[in-house]
């Protein structure tokens, strides 16, 4: 079995979780012992499952996003041949646990799920230090969901996240993280991104 690195990037709506799931489920076929974990922030569909917005699902182990959440279930990731780890944005970063999935994939394989932005159009910190580590890394976009005045839609690439509270664009001081799905994001071209108070 093959070790290494893989990350799945993009923003809300891009088919992240569909595409960790469908790389899981072809592993788990073929005979592989594979675990998937997920974040105790996310718990929009389901508390012990993974879902997509397409209503794909698979069990997940459910852990505290942090180095620590991590390593209170390392004797179980490392009994595993593929670890998938969805929502990864929600983890809370430190040198520790870059380390601790460095010294995971050069054992298994480990594939990360994570949007390449917050709804500010700023990196994730956790995102940014891992990256450089990952032998291979898919970048997925969504489709612009921006209407204009006309009703015309934008359909465009999107590559960033809107958040929008009471139908209206997030301001820059709201809270970083707000678990939330089609009620409150959407997927913008960065043309169409808004962000008020936002200093460009």
């Amino acid at each position: 079995m093959a070790s290494g690195l893989r990350m799945i990037v993009g923003p809300m709506f891009s088919g992240k979780t569909t595409e960790l799931l469908r790389i899981l489920r072809k592993y788990a076929i073929a005979g592989y012992a594979v675990v998937l974990v997920k974040p105790s922030t996310d718990a929009r569909y389901s508390a012990s499952k993974v879902v997509s917005h397409d209503g794909l699902e698979m069990d997940a182990l459910v852990v505290e996003p942090s180095f620590t959440g991590l390593a209170r279930v390392a004797e179980l990731l490392f009994e595993h041949d593929v670890v998938g780890i969805d929502e990864f944005q929600f983890f809370e970063y430190s040198p520790d646990l870059v380390k601790f999935l460095l010294n995971l994939s050069s054992e298994k394989l480990v594939i990360v799920a994570a949007l390449n932005l917050d709804f500010r159009g700023e990196p994730w910190e956790v995102v940014k230090e891992l990256l450089p580590y990952a032998e291979d890394v898919k970048v997925l976009k969504a489709v612009c969901t921006y209407v204009d005045q006309q009703r015309r839609k934008c359909g465009k690439q999107a590559s960033r996240t809107q958040r929008l509270i009471d139908g209206r664009p997030a301001p820059y001081d709201s809270p970083r993280i707000m678990v939330g799905g089609k009620e409150s994001y959407e997927a913008r071209c960065r043309k169409h991104h808004v962000v008020p108070g936002r200093r460009d």
